[in-house]
């Protein structure tokens, strides 16, 4: 019990010196910490062998199979070995299933204790330095349109898919959506962080989804008041279609979203006067029925990655919120390229391979 405590202590100091967590927070987690709990003798647990895992346990627990495991690895050039600030190491593959199953559940870090092997605070550090790796390597692919899989002959072949399952718009080629994901209750700018149309504090993510079923662009987090089209402004979305979203014969093409978002070039949104045509609402509704491909993306983040979906471990202050959805989007994409999705299987599009996506 003694070495739990000394670890605990190291790791809050740890956070506290380096500016991860302010004074409150530290003293917060101090007080309803482990030191609270039942003591959890990880040393009388094996070490994790992933081999030592049957297929069907690897998917349930880390939402990939057994194989592609090492394949995402690869992919994603997590290094051999995992150093933490504490000095914990630990195996690429170690750290990716620990990564892997604390996105999977909302379990904490004691029911993950029996499968590694290791103690809670190591645990702990291992997962964010998790997050941290990926974000850094990998964090641009949420933010730059300049890779293969956005190039123009792509974003041509998407706006095909596009109108021929039955969009109006022929140079659609993707679709812009905000999300909003609750969060604990902060005890410092509740005001900030309310939204009143949902009614909880949260924080706020734009989201750009193509017709493929990846997530080409993610900006956030920001407050959770924020209107969709502030975020917009913010996000500086506009400049970037302007840039890239064109066909190779450098026709515009487009992406849509819904009434809250202005009319622009690069940017559609329904009919918003009252007295519509005939024409005006079929375009509304053929172009709603395909925008709802976006909705099916949001809900497979969650879906597969449900620690993001249970607020009271979100906690602005002790854990980086945003970054954790950010990581959690990237993996959604991993799947994407690997199992594919509803959106790919709606538009008969393929995504690249997981081994394509990571290499920009």
């Amino acid at each position: 019990m003694a070495t739990c405590r000394a670890e605990y202590e190291q790791f809050l100091l740890v956070m506290l010196v380096e500016d991860c967590l302010e004074e409150e927070g530290v003293i917060m987690l101090y007080d309803t910490s482990i030191l609270n709990s039942p003591y959890i003798p990880y040393k009388h647990y094996p070490k994790f062998n992933l081999d030592n895992l049957t297929a069907d346990e690897c998917l349930v627990r880390f939402r990939f199979e057994k194989d592609d495991i090492f394949r995402l690895a690869d992919a994603m050039q997590i290094p051999e070995k995992i150093v933490c600030p504490n000095r914990t190491v630990a195996s690429k593959i170690e750290g990716l299933c620990i990564m892997l199953q604390r996105f999977a559940y909302p379990n904490s870090y004691c029911e993950m204790v029996s499968c590694f092997g290791r103690s809670v605070s190591e645990l702990c550090y291992i997962f964010n330095e998790m997050v941290d790796i990926t974000s850094l390597r990998h964090g641009h692919l949420l933010q730059s349109f300049d890779q293969e899989w956005l190039q123009p002959n792509n974003l041509k072949k998407y706006a095909d898919a596009v109108y021929e399952n039955g969009g109006a718009l022929e140079n659609c080629w993707g679709f812009v959506d905000g999300t909003v994901r609750p969060i604990c209750r902060p005890t410092k700018n509740q005001k900030v962080a309310y939204n009143r149309h949902k009614k909880v504090h949260a924080i706020k993510f734009q989201s750009v989804v193509a017709a493929n079923g990846l997530i080409a662009n993610l900006f956030g987090p920001v407050e959770g008041k924020r209107h969709d089209a502030r975020m917009l402004t913010m996000s500086g979305l506009l400049t970037q279609l302007e840039q890239h979203s064109h066909a190779p014969d450098g026709s515009p093409l487009c992406i849509y979203g819904d009434p809250a978002y202005p009319l622009r070039v690069h940017l559609q949104s329904p009919y918003k006067n009252n007295n519509q045509t005939d024409a005006q609402k079929a375009f509304n509704t053929s172009m709603t029925r395909v925008r709802v491909s976006v909705e099916w993306i949001f809900g497979d983040i969650i879906g597969h990655w449900k620690f993001l979906d249970f607020k009271k471990d979100l906690k602005l202050g002790l854990s980086a919120v945003g970054k954790q959805y950010a990581v959690a989007a990237l993996l959604r994409n991993a799947l994407t390229c690997l199992y594919g999705s509803t959106t790919t299987n709606y538009f008969y599009l393929e995504a690249p391979t997981i081994e394509q996506y990571f290499q920009t």
